[in-house]
């Protein structure tokens, strides 16, 4: 029941992963940019929800709706504000400019709540669940995790591949210029993708604090770290990839801490990741594409 018990723990963990990675992948997949302001939303969505069920005394659903709209407008305005000038620019530039953004929210976090942990209580409240005769608990908290993740993956890919934004997404993705004369509004497009990728970092963040209930101005910081990794693991840009890349990430980290060590379960995540990258340079489920020159 131990290896149960770590594999129900792993599936939990990848679970916020891959939620948190399909935010950076859609986001690369359609702006061709790398976001790494987005484990700093994971935080201000944790915020918001601990702000509107520990001050205001918000149901936890509430919490977890303003969580939604607070980081889904922070997200279209730093996509307006930041990055929209830049489309133009070269990619280091937006990338410094991601990284300035992410110091500006911490810092921001940090002014307005202070360094100080807050003790996060959990959005979800419901018993756990026994198996086996009680040998074997999974908690409330992991057993709706894993289901979330697994809505969020059909409903992305059903408004991917069924709905009118999705088609425009996925020919932004192909080409900005063709989409453009073919009527697409390109600068919509990828609004509304920074929107659902902000959007999904509220629900991993509020998740992420509800599973280990300390928040801090940094708590997005490392889980977005790995995240991206999840995403450049499974293959950036593939939706597929970051959601099968998170359950694998988190399976590793769990494994590698209850059977090898704790210390160095970081380094085994990251040193299978090279060793990945190294066989397949474009993630387990990435595509190749070649360029005329």
């Amino acid at each position: 029941m131990t290896f149960l018990s770590y594999l129900v723990s792993g599936l939990s963990l990848g679970s916020i992963y891959a939620i948190i990675a399909l935010g950076y992948t859609m986001v690369y997949g359609i702006a061709k940019m790398l976001n790494f302001a987005h484990g700093d939303v994971i935080m201000i969505g944790g915020y918001m929800s601990f702000v509107a069920t520990a001050h205001l005394g918000w149901p936890p659903l509430a919490s977890v709706l303003l969580a939604m709209l607070v980081c889904t407008v922070l997200g279209v305005v730093i996509e307006q504000l930041a990055y929209k000038p830049l489309r133009a620019a070269p990619s280091l530039a937006v990338l410094i400019t991601a990284i300035g953004v992410s110091y500006f929210l911490q810092n921001a976090a940090l002014l307005i709540w202070s360094s100080n942990p807050k003790s996060f209580t959990s959005v979800v409240r419901l018993p756990s669940l026994k198996l086996f005769d009680g040998q074997l608990t999974i908690s409330s908290v992991a057993l709706v995790t894993i289901l979330a993740c697994v809505a969020i993956i059909i409903g992305l890919t059903f408004i991917i591949s069924k709905t009118k934004i999705g088609k425009a997404m996925r020919a932004v993705s192909e080409d900005k210029a063709a989409a453009q004369l073919m009527g697409i509004n390109v600068n919509q497009t990828i609004s509304v993708t920074f929107a659902i990728g902000s959007a999904l970092a509220a629900i991993a963040g509020v998740l992420l604090c509800s599973a280990y209930p300390i928040l801090m101005p940094t708590t997005g910081a490392m889980p977005g770290i790995k995240a991206f990794t999840a995403a450049v693991f499974g293959g950036i840009g593939s939706i597929p990839g970051a959601f099968w890349g998170g359950l694998l990430l988190g399976l590793i980290e769990i494994f590698g801490k209850a059977y090898i060590s704790t210390q160095l379960s970081d380094a085994i995540v990251f040193s299978i990741l090279i060793l990945v990258l190294l066989v397949r340079p474009t993630g387990l489920m990435g595509r190749k594409i070649s360029e005329k020159v």
